[in-house]
């Protein structure tokens, strides 16, 4: 029996068997959250701005927020179709409807998610990934010190210069894996992965996703500024690989260190895998690939693998389902993270909260403008964890109020990139990122006492760059 499927290693000890259990669930944290969106409604006036196109996440345009009229009352409670140019609070009952509405407008990321993890159950099942985390150990000797910050830096830099995250969730039963044949703990291999991606995306260097959207909006070139953005990515990933360097304790006997070569087969089924990656990172840049291209990707991967492992047609079935069924929490946590933005823009709230803050901001010195605008970014991050959708929201409406005060473009993008990217590292909200918890299998109330402290830092280090930006004219 491997030492994957040995039973110590699945079967949770008895003694934090109840910790387990008084973990906070993930699909009761995202109804609460759908909770709160549907009181907000009922608490905030709506409004709403004009917007470049009728597109859901086209630009706003600024100066055009109207307050549209709102009545409260008893038949709020029944959902009920809004007259043109009026507004209702969402009615109790979208905390049912809003799951089947988020699961359809995400169907094509949901479809990805759950035919990665029928991929990824034949990778399993070959024997081939055993055999490839055994083979790497062995060449790096098991040392920590050289594997964690050579892998740390691909991963980072994957999300920083290609704006790669949800691709990620194909490695993180990897990762997991490498640390339990390490000898460390579960939080150890997902910590070196996930925190590695965040930073990379908080920094984003010439991350496509963010910066094709907020910089054209802000009228500076895309991908400019890029230097202080590769010093941020630089110094944080570095405080990331200390934070995961220091919980690399052994926490159990690691599997033993082989020098043996991969058999032929192993070594045909990880090419394959790899060239899966690579085939991700070039369509992924700017060639048009969507979801239903990288989930036609993976149906073919698991073909191809079946035949280099010349696994039974039956067996390579029954994995693929196997995987698929691992996957269906995460993909059900990415669908209810979307029904939270679909009731928040049913009320017609959020433009009156950018709306409320750019008139605050108004006037105040420009070096208290731009780390007010990152906070506000972090704020709008809880609502709306969609990087794309923040953009077209907010910066059309804040841009123009922060360059009044002083702010460069430049850096109200760089606030926005830093706002949205500590969130998301922690947001109970990000559909994504209780994805990748359940994933690895990790409650994510331990994942937010772990990660809260590097949070914490980051974001006093964030919030002084914005201040050194505004100071040298960036």
């Amino acid at each position: 029996m491997s030492e994957l499927t040995r039973p110590e290693t699945l079967a949770p000890a008895p003694t934090p068997a109840p910790a387990r259990h008084r973990s906070l669930n993930p699909v009761l944290m995202m109804l609460a959250a759908m909770a709160l969106a549907v009181a907000l409604t009922w608490i905030i006036p709506s409004g709403r701005h004009q917007r470049v196109s009728e597109k859901e996440n086209a630009p706003v345009v600024a100066g055009t927020y109207q307050r549209l009229p709102k009545p409260i009352g008893v038949d709020g409670l029944l959902p009920r179709e809004t007259a043109p140019g009026t507004a209702r609070p969402v009615s109790p009952v979208a905390l049912t409807t809003a799951i089947p509405a988020g699961l359809a407008r995400s169907a094509s990321l949901i479809f990805m998610i759950l035919l990665l993890g029928g991929m990824f159950g034949v990778l399993r099942a070959t024997g081939a990934l055993d055999a490839g985390i055994q083979r790497l150990i062995g060449v790096s000797r098991g040392r920590l010190w050289l594997l964690v910050p050579v892998l740390m830096l691909a991963i980072s830099a994957g999300s920083s210069f290609l704006g790669l995250i949800s691709e990620y969730l194909l490695l993180i039963p990897v990762f997991v894996a490498l640390a339990d044949r390490l000898g460390r703990s579960r939080m150890f291999g997902f910590a070196l992965i996930t925190l590695a991606a965040k930073v990379g995306y908080l920094a984003s260097v010439t991350n496509p996703v963010a910066l094709l959207i907020a910089q054209p909006i802000v009228g500076v070139p895309v991908f400019s500024g890029l230097a202080l953005r590769l010093t941020i990515w630089l110094l944080f990933l570095a405080l990331a690989i200390v934070t995961v360097l220091r919980i690399g304790k052994p926490t159990h006997a690691p599997a033993p260190i082989s020098g043996e070569p991969l058999a032929g087969r192993h070594l045909s089924v990880l090419l394959i895998a790899g060239g899966v990656v690579g085939l991700l990172v070039y369509g992924s840049l700017g060639h048009g690939w969507d979801d239903g291209a990288f989930s036609a990707l993976f149906i073919a991967a698991a073909f191809l693998m079946t035949l280099a492992a010349r696994m039974p047609a039956a067996g390579a079935s029954r994995a693929f389902i196997e995987g698929m069924k691992s996957m269906v929490l995460a993909a059900l946590l990415v669908g209810m993270g979307r029904g939270v933005e679909i009731i928040l823009r049913e009320g017609q709230i959020l433009d009156t909260i950018i709306e409320a803050v750019s008139v605050q901001i108004a006037g105040l010195p420009p070096i208290l403008v731009a780390p007010i605008l990152m906070a506000f970014e972090m704020l709008l991050t809880l609502l709306i964890p969609s990087t794309s959708a923040k953009a077209a929201l907010s910066i059309p409406v804040l841009g123009p109020i922060a360059a009044s005060a002083g702010v460069s473009g430049q850096t109200t993008v760089l606030a926005f990139l830093l706002g949205n990217g500590l969130v998301n590292m922690l947001a109970p909200t990000s559909g994504m990122l209780l994805a990748y918890l359940a994933a690895a299998d990790i409650p994510y109330d331990r994942w937010f006492r772990f990660v809260l402290p590097f949070f914490g830092l980051l974001t006093l280090l964030s919030a002084g760059a914005t201040m050194v930006a505004v100071a040298t004219g960036y």
